[in-house]
């Protein structure tokens, strides 16, 4: 089969949900992808950011392999090993926690959304202020808790219970505020929004303002936590610690999970037998998977080289910045990378890949440039030698 042959078979069989390139990726290791021609890609957005240690990372090949021929499910009202051990090795790597295991980003949001609900029922206490600009899913919930109409359009009526307020504007919160606000949501690095960076100075004032009113501030690490910044959680770069955390995409290695981590200090019982569940959340195989990226982690001392990689690519970045003046900004944090253009960035997004290097384009002018934690400094010159040339072809038509 080729590409045309895939293309056919999905307009036929496959919901259009996807804006989708003509490529058909079949096999990948670390950074480097090939489609079903053979050709080879450099993958600078594994997954969506999903395979944050790179495609088939051996560490998560063996457990997956390993657990396949034990036991692959079991019902979450029986214990489950893996899942228990998954369970410790966050709230060792995090804060002192408990934790709710689903299959996905958006079932995260979902989790935290009736968490927060069921935390604030008894004093009629249930809207959430988000930011504008941010991302948490596709649920409908999720698509509520999003600040962008765009994604919101045509599903109305949505449901009530959110407000939003400009991200890094503290101010902006404080005006959303009502009788009725139970917690706080946002993105550490809006992704999706577009690679846009908290400040210190935002983020120490809502866990002021959250506790002084007695909310609940609630993380989306699903594109941040697991390393991606150079911390294992982007919160840990601020002097903070979250009510409650959602994990997701790296936090699998490829397969299919999410989390809902909730702090020790919230003391009160709010999640118990019967409010909620997941039937396949953490089952044995996604988390020996995930536990195996933990490993992976600290036995490749994966935050640290992020930390350096991360610099070197905002350096390169910043080289094609000089050059280049349809580029305005270069963004983001350790692996997080962004450059946000002038002019819209889906021409320079289909010229990469034509030349081998997958990117993405959020916003509509900001190119995403997330590479897995395990990159080469070898892999990052390749890659930005391929966008001078890019850049370099289109500053020439224009």
């Amino acid at each position: 089969m080729n590409t045309r042959d895939i293309e056919k078979i999905y307009r036929e069989f496959v919901l259009p949900t996807y804006s989708q390139a003509s490529l058909c990726l079949v096999k990948g290791k670390g950074s480097r992808v090939w489609d079903i021609h053979g050709k080879e890609y450099l993958d600078f957005f594994p997954g969506w950011a999903v395979s944050g240690l790179g495609h088939c990372h051996p560490e998560v090949i063996q457990a997956i392999r390993h657990q396949a021929g034990k036991i692959l499910h079991i019902p979450n009202n029986f214990l489950n090993l893996k899942q228990a051990e998954l369970a410790k090795e966050i709230s060792e790597a995090s804060f002192p926690a408990r934790v709710f295991f689903c299959n996905s980003g958006a079932e995260a949001t979902e989790a935290a959304i009736k968490f927060a609900r069921k935390y604030g029922s008894e004093s009629g206490r249930y809207e959430i202020i988000t930011m504008k600009q941010s991302f948490h899913g596709r649920t409908l919930a999720a698509i509520t808790a999003t600040g962008q109409e765009k994604v919101q359009k045509g599903f109305e009526p949505l449901p009530q219970g959110f407000r939003y307020a400009e991200f890094n504007d503290l101010d902006s919160v404080k005006r959303e505020l009502t009788d009725k606000t139970i917690a706080v949501f946002l993105e550490p690095i809006q992704g999706e929004g577009g690679i846009n960076v908290a400040t210190e100075e935002f983020m120490a004032g809502l866990r002021r303002l959250t506790d002084e009113k007695d909310l609940l501030l609630m993380l989306d690490e699903v594109q941040t936590g697991m390393g991606r910044t150079g911390k294992m959680f982007g919160y840990q770069h601020y002097s903070i610690e979250p009510d409650v955390m959602t994990l997701a995409k790296s936090l699998g290695g490829g397969v299919p999970i999410g989390a809902l981590v909730v702090n020790r200090k919230v003391k009160k019982e709010v999640l118990t037998p019967g409010t909620h569940a997941a039937t396949y959340g953490g089952n044995p195989l996604v988390a020996a998977a995930s536990l195996a990226v933990f490993r992976a982690i600290r036995k490749g001392k994966l935050l640290s080289h992020t930390v350096e990689m991360g610099e070197y690519l905002e350096s390169r970045l910043e080289d094609l910045k000089k050059r280049f003046p349809v580029i305005r900004k270069v963004k983001g944090v350790g692996l997080m990378r962004a450059l946000e253009l002038e002019k819209p960035g889906a021409p320079y997004v289909e010229g990469a890949r034509a030349k081998g290097l997958l990117i993405n384009c959020t916003q509509n002018q900001i190119l995403r440039i997330m590479p897995a934690m395990t990159v080469t400094k070898q892999q990052i010159n390749k890659a930005t030698r391929i966008l001078k040339k890019v850049f370099s072809e289109a500053e020439g038509k224009s």
